[in-house]
């Protein structure tokens, strides 16, 4: 019977001292206060774009016989990429040898000293939309996008043998 007594009296001493530890800790907490305010996180994404070429090589052209009469074409392209939702225009300057200064229809030529050698370019592969100061729209998704350069050397064109080149300035606004 006693060490019922004195089980009792333990257990009964152990939750006096647990609620006097409780109520002793919610006496310092009750004169804590607490004061709320809200924190505002922005950011704005800026839009951006990029421009990059590779280079359009027709490769050999023969005016005598293979392009007496027919276009030598050949293909390079405009890599853009633009921030997603990013409305952009691509457009192609004259070149540094053009027949004619005409930004809107240029008279490009590829120069092998005073020598020239005549071509164009086209936004499409039916090769009839001028690729010039018209532009070619885009509008990104945060990916690289190859927009395809087609090329054509006009037919028939007596010029003397030897290296042809020109270089266009893709431009692109956003």
């Amino acid at each position: 019977m006693k060490s019922k007594q004195l089980n009792g009296r333990v257990i009964r001493m152990a939750v006096a001292s647990a609620l006097a530890l409780g109520i002793s800790g919610l006496g310092v907490n009750s004169h804590a206060t607490s004061v709320l305010s809200n924190l505002t996180v922005t950011a704005t994404v800026a839009p951006n774009c990029t421009i990059n070429t590779t280079p359009l090589a027709f490769g050999t052209y023969d005016p005598v016989t293979a392009n007496a009469t027919s276009v030598l074409n050949g293909t390079g392209s405009v890599i853009v990429t633009c921030t997603n939702g990013t409305a952009a225009t691509i457009t192609m300057g004259e070149g540094l040898n053009p027949k004619v200064p005409n930004p809107a229809l240029p008279q490009r030529q590829m120069a092998n000293g005073a020598n020239r050698l005549s071509y164009a370019l086209f936004s499409d592969a039916a090769r009839s939309n001028v690729w010039s100061t018209t532009s070619v729209s885009h509008t990104g998704n945060g990916l690289p996008a190859t927009l395809t350069v087609y090329g054509t050397v006009d037919a028939g064109q007596n010029v003397p043998a030897g290296p042809y080149s020109d270089t266009v300035v893709a431009t692109i606004t956003f």
